[in-house]
């Protein structure tokens, strides 16, 4: 089956190595794009694309850009790592395939996973009126970060 390069394609299994995935799809895990998996796997920050480029550039300096983003189109495509939007900010990379909402900190920037406590359906969670067939769904919130609201109740004490 070849990977979708655009949309939400899962690894069959998640068990599944990224090149077993890759291989699965009848493509190569070259080294641009194992230094592009690396990268968003290694600090697991959610970096946008220039991040992952500015970081791959320090393993890889002959990359470009343009060569970054077609990585990360196909390690989304073939399900390794997510998409992830917010408003109208640059796209951010996730590495964590498990179900999770983002919570997005409106001072420093950061984007943060936050586990489900439940495996409900979102029908179960979200009234859909009507006969709404939910077929994909993001969840995430903004506010402000524990760090940020630490550092703002200090300064508010001053």
């Amino acid at each position: 089956m070849p990977c979708l390069l655009h949309g939400m394609a899962t690894p069959s299994n998640h068990t599944q190595t990224a090149d077993e995935t890759i291989h699965g799809r009848g493509l190569r895990m070259t080294d641009q794009r194992r230094a592009v998996y690396d990268v968003i796997m290694g600090e697991r920050d959610h970096p946008t694309a220039v991040e992952v480029f500015t970081r791959v550039r320090g393993k890889v300096p002959t990359i470009s850009l343009a060569t970054v983003y077609n990585c990360l189109d196909t390690l989304t495509g073939c399900g390794l790592v997510k998409t992830v939007a917010h408003e109208r900010e640059p796209a951010r990379y996730c590495p964590n395939l498990e179900e999770h909402a983002h919570f997005f900190c409106e001072s420093c920037g950061a984007v943060t996973d936050l586990p489900l406590r439940s495996r409900k359906k979102p029908e179960d969670v979200w009234y859909f009126p009507g006969e709404f067939s939910v077929s994909h769904h993001e969840v995430s919130f903004s506010g402000t970060c524990p760090k940020c609201s630490a550092k703002a109740a200090k300064s508010n004490k001053r």
